[in-house]
């Protein structure tokens, strides 16, 4: 899995690219920031972030997209700077057909360092140490881009697998965990069946247990006809 986090601003728009899976070792692609002039106006400040992240989406082709979640701060101004960054964010990501998730500033705290009132300075160590890189990434935001690409491989990732087994099952399709994936038939005889009316081996494992309780009024494991 190969993530591309953001964390959006107008003047120092951080930019870090993961890969890995959860429970195994993480790998950092690249880590950078786009910056633009503060004196600028607005609109060429969100045309010139938007050439920067279309470059790192470019140069690493992502498979998703991780963009810190915006809320808001005293400093109006600022705010509304961040967050018209994360609309571009959103906007070059989807323009490419590109799963985009948001993650709050105290989840990627929690996934990172275990808490989520952790300061910078303990998530700028935290994914120093996960990525075993040999200097803290500078500045700030490009740690915290390479915080929220961590994030979403621990956290994301999960989530988006169990959905994807859920909306499966909804749907009369099963998802094997070796990746084959066989229709149900919705009361119409199932064509992976053999000539006993059993499934063949390859194809009797099915999606997680969690995935058929988290359906209200489904049964955790599929009937036999």
């Amino acid at each position: 899995m190969r993530v591309l986090g953001v964390d959006p601003g107008l003047t120092r728009c951080g930019v870090g690219v993961v890969e890995g899976l959860p429970g195994r070792q993480l790998t950092m692609l690249g880590v950078g920031v786009v910056r633009t002039p503060p004196g600028d106006d607005l609109g060429p400040r969100l045309l010139a972030v938007e050439r920067g992240l279309e470059e790192w989406l470019d140069r690493y082709s992502p498979e998703l997209v991780a963009v810190e979640r915006v809320f808001a701060q005293h400093n109006v101004r600022t705010v509304m700077g961040t967050a018209q960054a994360s609309a571009v964010a959103l906007l070059c990501a989807t323009r490419r057909g590109i799963p985009v998730t948001l993650h709050t500033p105290s989840e990627v705290k929690a996934a990172v360092t275990g808490s989520g009132r952790a300061d910078k300075a303990q998530v700028t160590a935290m994914v120093t140490r996960l990525l075993r890189l040999d200097a803290p990434p500078k500045p700030a935001d490009a740690a915290d881009a390479l915080a929220l690409a961590i994030c979403h491989i621990w956290r994301g990732g999960t989530t988006n697998r169990l959905t994807a087994a859920i909306r499966a099952h909804e749907s009369g399709t099963w998802v094997h965990s070796g990746g084959a994936v066989r229709s149900q038939g919705r009361g119409e005889p199932r064509e992976a069946e053999d000539a006993t009316g059993q499934d063949p081996p390859e194809q009797q494992a099915v999606a997680p247990r969690a995935a058929y309780g988290a359906v209200p009024g489904r049964s955790r494991s599929p009937r036999r006809s």
